[in-house]
């Protein structure tokens, strides 16, 4: 390959350096965020014969240049360039989380904020659902399970305590992760949020009530009353909260060194931030919140069907706000009225999203996010659905807004059939035993039509997705295209190689499984090339065959050894332990050869910590690829696929290419080196 060569045809494809906005790579591609990805010659870059594919994925363009070629093509196209395009893959995620629309920008902090807390949520939200379940009245009979077996009343409580934590101190889970997303001390934005749900302030829950019976106490700062009001349970003041707070103290920091700055700017940052906290954020968003429920329930009552479309449409993303926690004293008056159209509403909004998560369940690959799917469904349906909609729907988009349309639906069928509640409880399946007695058969078939719509909805929208993108996750997700003919060669039924085949043994000890299978979607398209992929049980990688190692990443995630067919020619052997492992930059990996050492087939190329990786919410799945399928013959595996595996023992085989065979479109790729 003439690197300079390709670095130029490269910069013309994508638009000339003036459409670079930033530009990175890793063991295999190029990563650039362009201006205008319309600019971009698509059809050059497919074609050029030293490139293996190019597609889209995370606001990121990528190229797939291939192990040992990347980084001196990169340094060319650097070098030729008259301002600085190199940034690090991790500088590039921000440039790219910064290139897409506000709208997209905005779900992408809801994202960055909400991921980390997603274990404490779903461990929340399922003891919720578990203790709606202990107590509701009339689930299992006319008493509740606690109310028949008062043994469990003290278990019960436990569970209780434990699942209502993390939902009341929401501020200073939220303030911690949104300051640190902002650029703030997280310490800082969790104090803050301990602030808000301080319990010398009226509780957050209590705040409507206090308000409207005159009980609410007030502070007098300088002749101006100020509400002791807490904010348990909300999101949006203390998003707004964390960006002022954040802001605060990058600004004084910039004009503070030393001792100053570490005495003065953590005090004038909480003093200046607390004061605008109860003094403006929190009268403000109550003010929002109070507008936004008077409206809703006016277009309810006014609108009927239409009005209850429109409610049921929104009431998820005022879920996202917390404005949903000034609901409860609207619907205590509702009940002395005949009954709450908000209580069923927000039943349909959550089963709906449930439904949409459990799709994803039976539709991913990824074993985390299949994971999370499903327990975060199960709580939903019951009632819980923050782990669902930031977990899953926020982050794919499309489950959120599918939920969102089949919630519509279902309240639209509530207002119909006037279907209303007499008493709070869990919004889901089991609310039907809030419901009026002559409504609950009712509630549980709109419930149950809810659910298939949402559910049928998303299942049919994510199969189009893998259909046409190979994912069922839009940043995951690149070009789907794969050649027939190196599909062909990855048919899951075995096939005999001739003895000219070059044999390659796995690498790992661990389940073998074909690429078709494996989460990542461009390793899947066999876009880096044709092979096997390997889910280890032992943190032990080594050489596949004998050659000399071509490729040791500084992350000690990838490797690739050049070994030589039958036909002299070589055969590049890659292995890539998981997929984005790159951003754990080495940590759990430890390398024990370099590159251009020679190895023989068994020899020990690195360890890594399989439990370490996967806790920090990683795979350990490995492809084993030859990412120059072009320029070889056949990949046949050496056995049936899904099977389990030793190190040493046989994996696939390499045919020499035959003359006739001409040239493969067995593009290679991947989204994770």
């Amino acid at each position: 390959m003439q690197h300079r060569d390709v670095a130029a045809r490269v910069l013309e494809a994508v638009g000339g350096e003036d459409n670079i906005v930033g530009a990175a790579h890793c063991a295999t591609r190029l990563r650039m965020v362009l201006k205008d990805a319309d600019k971009a010659d698509n059809a050059a870059l497919e074609d050029d014969p030293d490139l293996k594919g190019v597609f889209e994925t995370g606001g990121m363009f990528q190229i797939i240049v291939g192990p040992g070629d990347v980084d001196r093509v990169f340094a060319e196209m650097d070098a030729m360039t008259a301002k600085n395009i190199a940034v690090s893959t991790e500088e590039l995620k921000t440039v790219a989380a910064n290139q897409g629309n506000w709208f997209t920008r905005f779900i992408k902090v809801f994202s960055d904020i909400f991921v980390p807390l997603i274990p404490i949520l779903v461990g929340g939200g399922l003891l919720m659902a578990l203790n709606n379940v202990l107590t509701a009245e009339g689930l299992f009979g006319e008493n509740s399970l606690v109310g028949m077996y008062p043994q469990i009343q003290g278990l019960t409580e436990i569970i209780n305590v434990l699942a209502s934590a993390p939902f009341a101190f929401l501020p200073v889970l939220v303030g911690f992760s949104a300051t640190k997303r902002f650029g703030g001390n997280e310490y800082l934005g969790a104090g803050m949020g301990m602030a808000m749900v301080h319990p010398a302030l009226v509780n957050g829950y209590e705040v409507a009530n206090s308000m409207a019976d005159g009980t609410m106490t007030y502070w007098d700062l300088f002749g101006f009353p100020v509400a002791q009001a807490g904010y348990q349970g909300a999101v949006l003041p203390v998003l707004v909260v964390a960006w002022i707070l954040a802001t605060v103290e990058k600004w004084f920091h910039r004009r503070l060194k030393g001792t100053a700055d570490f005495l003065i700017t953590p005090l004038a940052t909480l003093l200046i931030t607390g004061f605008v906290t109860f003094i403006a954020v929190g009268p403000f968003v109550r003010w929002l919140g109070d507008l936004l429920i008077s409206g809703l329930a006016s277009l309810y009552e006014l609108g009927g069907p239409v009005g209850g479309l429109i409610f049921g449409l929104v009431y998820s993303p005022i879920v996202i706000t917390g404005l949903h926690q000034s609901f409860p004293p609207i619907e205590l008056e509702l009940f002395n009225q005949g009954g709450s159209f908000i209580f069923p509403t927000a039943s349909m909004a959550n089963i709906a999203q449930g439904a949409v998560a459990l799709a994803v369940y039976f539709l991913a690959r990824d074993a985390k996010l299949k994971g999370l799917s499903g327990s975060s469904g199960v709580s939903a349906v019951f009632g819980i659905t923050e782990p669902a909609i930031f977990g899953v729907n926020l982050r794919l988009r499309w489950p959120f807004y599918i939920g969102m349309g089949a919630a519509a639906i279902g309240s639209m069928l509530v207002a119909i059939f006037d279907v209303k509640a007499m008493a709070l409880g869990a919004a889901g399946f089991i609310g039907v035993v809030s419901m009026r007695s002559s409504d609950m058969v009712t509630f549980l078939i709109l419930a149950a039509v809810d659910f298939a719509i949402a559910f049928a909805a998303a299942y049919a929208y994510g199969r189009y997705l893998v259909a046409k993108r190979g994912s069922i996750d839009p940043d995951a997700a690149g070009d789907a295209r794969a050649d027939a003919a190196a599909a062909a060669t990855l048919d899951e039924s075995l096939h005999e190689a001739s003895a000219d085949a070059l044999p390659v043994v796995s690498p790992l000890t661990g389940e073998a499984l074909a690429l078709s299978d494996v989460s990542d979607p461009m390793f899947a398209q066999l876009k880096l090339g044709e092979g096997v992929a390997v889910r280890p049980s032992i943190g032990e990688l080594r050489s596949p065959i004998d050659g000399k190692v071509a490729v040791t990443f500084p992350s000690g995630h990838a490797y690739a050894i050049r070994g030589t067919g039958s036909d002299g020619k070589p055969v590049d052997v890659l292995m890539h332990i998981g997929f984005d492992t790159v951003n754990l930059q080495g940590e759990h990996f430890t390398a024990h050869v370099h590159k251009g050492d020679q190895v023989s087939a068994g020899q020990l190329l690195a360890t890594f910590d399989i439990g370490a990786i996967e806790a920090a919410g990683y795979e350990t799945t490995t492809p084993v690829v030859v990412s120059n399928t072009k320029k070889v013959g056949d990949v046949i595996p050496a056995m049936l696929l899904p099977g389990d595996v030793s190190i040493g023992e046989p994996l696939f085989a390499v045919e020499p290419k035959s003359a006739v065979q001409g040239e493969r479109a067995g593009a290679a790729g991947s989204t994770a080196v």
